[in-house]
């Protein structure tokens, strides 16, 4: 693997590092009254890291096995129109995470939040459950909601799966990778628990500032990614080559 390689996979990491599930309920987790528990945040960021992991390793596996049948069946004039009913469709999903929209999300948001918390201790922070059950269910939860959206990593995987750098590199890159990804939140948990005082009103700003525009940001991702879709759909069907000659 080259500097540059590594450059851009560390570069989509850190961007995925600032999802709903690896980096909003971390800073919910914080943010908990009561002394922060490393070890159960390590719980739930090591299930999103293994999750994220599993599901990169086995769409790698399945493009390394089925990369020519799949190449060979994505440039069939149906599967392009498919590919541009898909787009299409994206763009006009994307319109839904409005801020008209923002009471219901925010309704999400409380829920999820309320969960997390749940987890950390009861009403009145007066017992802490002690069980990591609940916390790999949280995390299995979120990450499973980010499959579909998982735009970065599925970019990762693109560049891994076309480098060609052999079965052990690859998995010590989607390693690494996870890794990388989870690393802002770990970062956050130790100054958290050495310097309480100074970090939390920034975990409040970001926590505030991130659920304000999860909807808008979500929306803005669904809508590029569908015009990308259905621009190389239309371009490959030769639509816009028609569209430019009239």
């Amino acid at each position: 693997m080259d500097l540059a390689m590594a450059a851009s996979l560390a570069a989509l990491a850190l961007i995925d590092s600032t999802s709903f599930g690896t980096l909003l309920i971390p800073i919910w987790l914080l943010l908990a009254p009561g002394r922060v528990k490393a070890g159960r945040m390590l719980v739930y960021l090591g299930t999103i890291a293994v999750f994220y992991f599993a599901v990169g390793m086995a769409i790698v596996l399945g493009a390394t096995t089925f990369i020519d049948d799949l190449g060979a069946l994505l440039d069939t004039r149906p599967a392009m129109w498919v590919q541009l009913a898909v787009g299409v469709g994206l763009v006009v999903l994307s319109f839904r995470f409005d801020s008209k929209k923002s009471k219901e999300g925010g309704g999400r948001m409380t829920r999820w939040r309320e969960r997390a918390l749940g987890i950390e201790s009861e009403p009145g922070a007066v017992k802490t459950r002690t069980g990591a059950l609940p916390l790999v269910g949280l995390a299995i939860g979120a990450a499973t909601l980010e499959v579909a959206t998982m735009l970065p990593y599925l970019a990762a995987i693109g560049i891994v799966t076309t480098a060609g750098i052999g079965g052990a590199a690859t998995t010590a890159t989607m390693a690494g990778y996870c890794l990388v990804m989870i690393a802002p939140a770990l970062v956050l948990m130790t100054a958290r628990l050495v310097a309480r005082n100074a970090v939390e009103p920034l975990l409040v700003k970001i926590n505030d500032w991130m659920t304000k525009n999860a909807a808008s940001t979500t929306g803005w991702i669904v809508g590029i990614v569908g015009f990308l879709v259905a621009r190389d759909a239309a371009w490959r069907l030769g639509l816009l080559e028609q569209l430019l000659n009239r």
